[in-house]
């Protein structure tokens, strides 16, 4: 488990902690906008097409349990070094298969590998990473999984260019490759998943429902902020081409605001981790949440391309100072014994949120319109800004525990 280490640097660890993750965030970058594209090819309408993409939401919510007791029973290393060869061969199977079938199971293994992947990174780090660094160091880890998912599209537009579709799969399928063998040189930690050695009698380890059980309160009270954070998150990359859409911009210009936007999300992660560590958690999951919802409240009075850019350059940067929290507080609350039991439920209760969010902004958008829609998303992100400031402990850092 850490320990404080006043000699401790987030340097030294970089390419073990989250090379596997930048790798791992540029091949799925590079293959998540061509699954529709591949899906028509094969016959698909184009409800079956969207739903491919949903399928890979579902993979991973499923999967977040049985990705505990994987990572419990085998490692957190060895844990992200099978997810990266499984979702390698289910992006092998997406992009080379004639049969539609085929090609959603394969969609349905690529959520289960994020499941697995994500849930044993943050239990790597959490017991790697010092609890005064953690904020810093799990920000910093889903920074670089965004920075990756950025760069990814860009890398298989080239492959695109020379191979059609197909490469944008290979490209997919090194990077993945890459990841495993980065991650198999992740240096083994402790056995984190073994009680504390005490001279009490021994009891038995916990299980996923005595985990469940023990930790209740904390699920219905911050986790029920977390899933409201979750859908707010999932319901904004939703929000912007849909607005835009809606005041008759271009496509082009639609992908510029999208993109400018989340160049702001992504430079603002470090930082907001480091003000986590020294002055708390609240001090930015809460402005976070709050600016999302002053940004999301504003945009169905926007009028045009300049004013939507405004709103949707606020939105990535409360997104931005948010990224992290999630995992942060997550990995403050789960005990050490049965930590990936704990943090399996907790990334079920976000995946909960985060395909609750777009299905309510899809019903309220078709029943009354997407402005109430959008306005609705803004009311979720005040009430998690409240569940937040209430639920996280007041003293500054993860020490609390």
């Amino acid at each position: 488990m850490a320990s404080s280490d006043p000699s401790f640097s987030l340097r030294r660890i970089a390419l073990p902690a989250f090379g596997p993750s930048l790798l791992f965030g540029i091949g799925e970058g590079a293959i998540l906008p061509v699954i529709p594209l591949t899906a028509r090819d094969l016959g698909a309408s184009v409800p079956v097409a969207a739903l491919v993409v949903m399928l890979i939401g579902i993979g991973s919510m499923v999967s977040n349990i049985p990705a505990s007791i994987i990572t419990m029973r085998r490692g957190e290393r060895w844990a992200i070094v099978a997810a990266a060869v499984w979702c390698a061969i289910a992006m092998a199977l997406c992009g080379w298969t004639d049969h539609l079938g085929v090609f959603l199971v394969a969609s349905f293994m690529i959520g289960m590998s994020q499941a697995v992947f994500s849930l044993a990174r943050q239990s790597y780090l959490t017991e790697a990473v010092p609890p005064e660094f953690r904020a810093r160091a799990l920000s910093t880890l889903g920074g670089v999984m965004r920075i990756g998912l950025f760069i990814g599209p860009f890398v298989a537009a080239a492959a695109i260019h020379t191979f059609g579709l197909v490469g944008a799969y290979g490209v997919g399928i090194v990077a993945l490759v890459l990841a495993g063998l980065v991650a198999a040189r992740i240096p083994d930690l402790e056995d984190s998943h073994a009680l504390p050695a005490t001279d009490a009698p021994v009891v038995q380890a916990p299980t996923l429902w005595s985990t469940m059980r023990d930790h209740r309160h904390v699920f219905v009270t911050l986790g029920i902020g977390i899933m409201l954070v979750s859908a707010v998150r999932a319901s904004r990359q939703a929000i912007i081409p849909l607005w835009a859409d809606h005041l008759g911009l271009e496509p082009s210009v639609a992908s510029l605001i999208y993109g400018l936007a989340g160049g702001i999300d992504m430079l603002v992660f470090y930082p907001a981790g480091k003000v986590m560590d020294l002055k708390g958690r609240r001090w930015v999951a809460v402005p976070a949440m709050v600016t999302m919802a002053a940004a999301l409240l504003a945009m169905p009075f926007t009028q045009g391309a300049m004013t939507l850019l405004i709103a949707a350059g606020v939105l990535g940067f409360g997104n931005g100072i948010g990224s992290g929290m999630v995992m942060t507080l997550g990995a403050d609350h789960s005990p050490r014994p049965g930590r990936a039991h704990f943090l399996g439920v907790w990334r079920l209760m976000a995946d909960i949120g985060s395909s609750c969010g777009p299905a309510l902004l899809s019903f309220l958008a078709a029943t009354l319109s997407l402005g109430a829609g959008i306005a609705a998303t803004g009311l979720i992100a005040l009430a998690a800004a409240g569940q937040l400031a209430y639920w996280i402990p007041r003293v500054g850092s993860g020490r609390h525990r």
